[in-house]
């Protein structure tokens, strides 16, 4: 009787642990991306200039990026269950803290502390996750976890303005309360409680990660917003100097943070680089077609966020799509393929001309969400596929790190390329719509190129990751 209790409860901790997951991914990608189009109104009823609300999202994206490698540690030692409860509230209590604001400082120590909790939120329910399910039940369980992912950037711009349109700002962050509550309430019953015997935390290892983190999320944050580029080059060379001591301390350090043989697993070591590099174009989309929709054809935010919207329909199918693509094809042809179809998609952004219709992006858009979750979840499972139980937990925190700032790069990169073609007056024919065009074309191409770094996969990678149908069907 107990053993079918027992059982019961694991079938129910497998049904509602993605849902849980899901839930907290998009709260935090939610209030990622809703606080962009809602800044100038804040501005206005804090009564700050709009150029200095950029500290709002700086400080919440430099509290992710110094205590996300610290998130593994902190689940091993005290309990997956307990951490991302209190990542929970912690992120809740920020959200209600930023609603109360009456300043611009009282804002950004909220948004810290919606920093802090979202920095434990999202790696310690994946790694939970991984721990709960067998490698052919991962990939179908991470799959639709992950697509909040995908639908919190493309509702967040557009949640944020119809709510500041027809509500107030402070919405925006009220919003996340009851998403919080329901994700506690299931966590408590729901959430298992994963906990490791190694306890023994690289203090020294977590200081120069966190360090490094901390300089190359500024340099990123600064690239596209300064015109003196000498001071932030040297912030990101710092940034790149301190992983190198990072390196010279791990190879020495009996149980570092991150410890180095994580790299000689090819999977992991291809995961890692193959998301840093794609992501660069994929994730400028994003933020790039809104601002030329804006700019260039002079339409307002709510419209432009219209227009991106079909990619989270289309991220559903994708969902339902991948499991099959990926047991037929594989992971080394699947993302070989995807990652140049995307690229090529971003491409034929160019082409229309500053006199086409806006509506001309709404296909290429909607195609482009459909293949931006398959990439996301091949990815993202691919990473972790062949890491040991006593790799899991510093390998999915870095994978969580790399992700963060790969996003950052990508949006940095947009932008930096989108102001050189815009600084090129005779290349544009002073047309910035044609500025744009070019970006696409260059965010694209190296997209493309990207493609070719899963080359590096064997053919038979991510086998064990396969479900249990799909090796019936093959061996009939």
């Amino acid at each position: 009787m107990a053993l079918k209790a027992s059982a019961q409860t694991l079938e129910s901790t497998k049904k509602l642990l993605p849902i849980i997951l899901a839930t907290a991914i998009f709260m935090q990608m939610l209030d990622s991306t809703i606080l962009n189009t809602s800044l100038p109104a804040i501005a206005k009823d804090l009564d700050e200039s709009p150029l200095n609300m950029q500290n709002a999202i700086i400080s919440y994206v430099l509290t992710l990026a110094v205590f996300m490698p610290v998130s593994g540690f902190l689940a091993d030692k005290f309990g997956t269950k307990k951490v991302f409860i209190f990542a929970l509230f912690l992120f809740g209590l920020g959200s209600l803290l930023c609603s109360l604001s009456q300043n611009l400082t009282h804002l950004v120590i909220a948004r810290m502390i919606q920093g802090v909790g979202g920095s434990l939120m999202t790696p310690v329910g994946k790694l939970a996750l991984i721990m709960s399910f067998d490698k052919k039940e991962l990939l179908k369980a991470m799959n639709f976890a992950i697509i909040p992912a995908l639908i919190g950037p493309v509702l967040g711009p557009l949640v944020g303005g119809y709510m500041v349109d027809y509500f107030s700002w402070h919405w925006i962050f009220l919003i996340n309360i009851p998403i919080g509550i329901l994700g506690i309430v299931l966590s408590l019953k729901y959430m298992p409680d994963y906990k490791s015997p190694i306890i023994d935390f690289d203090l020294k290892g977590f200081l120069i990660f966190a360090a490094a983190s901390l300089l190359l999320s500024i340099s990123l944050e600064l690239f596209g917003n300064t015109v003196h580029i000498t001071p932030v080059l040297m912030l990101m060379l710092s940034g790149f100097l301190m992983l190198y001591f990072y390196y010279r301390h791990a190879a020495r350090d009996d149980n570092p943070i991150f410890p180095l043989n994580l790299f000689q697993v090819r999977t992991f070591r291809v995961g890692i680089l193959g998301n840093m590099v794609t992501r660069l174009g994929i994730s400028s989309i994003p933020l790039l077609l809104p601002m030329m929709i804006q700019i260039a054809y002079g339409q307002s935010a709510v419209t432009s966020g219209w227009i991106v919207a079909p990619m989270a329909l289309t991220a559903m199918l994708g969902k339902s799509a991948v499991i099959g693509i990926l047991n037929k094809y594989g992971y080394r042809a699947t993302l070989m393929t995807n990652t140049m179809i995307i690229g090529a998609l971003i491409c034929s952004m160019a082409i229309p001309s500053g006199n086409a219709s806006i509506y001309w992006y709404i296909p290429i858009i909607a195609v482009l969400g459909f293949f931006n979750s398959i990439q996301f979840t091949a990815m993202n499972s691919i990473s972790i596929a062949d890491l040991r139980e006593y790799h899991t937990s510093s390998g999915n925190s870095l994978v969580s790190v790399n992700q963060q700032l790969a996003i950052g790069f990508g949006i940095a990169f947009g932008l930096i390329v989108l102001k050189i073609f815009e600084g090129d007056v005779k290349l544009i024919q002073n047309e910035i719509h044609n500025a744009f065009r070019y970006t696409f074309l260059v965010v694209g191409s190296l997209t493309i190129l990207s493609g070719f770094i899963f080359r590096r996969l064997h053919f038979k990678d991510g086998d064990n990751m396969k479900s249990e149908r799909a090796d019936k069907t093959n061996n009939k």
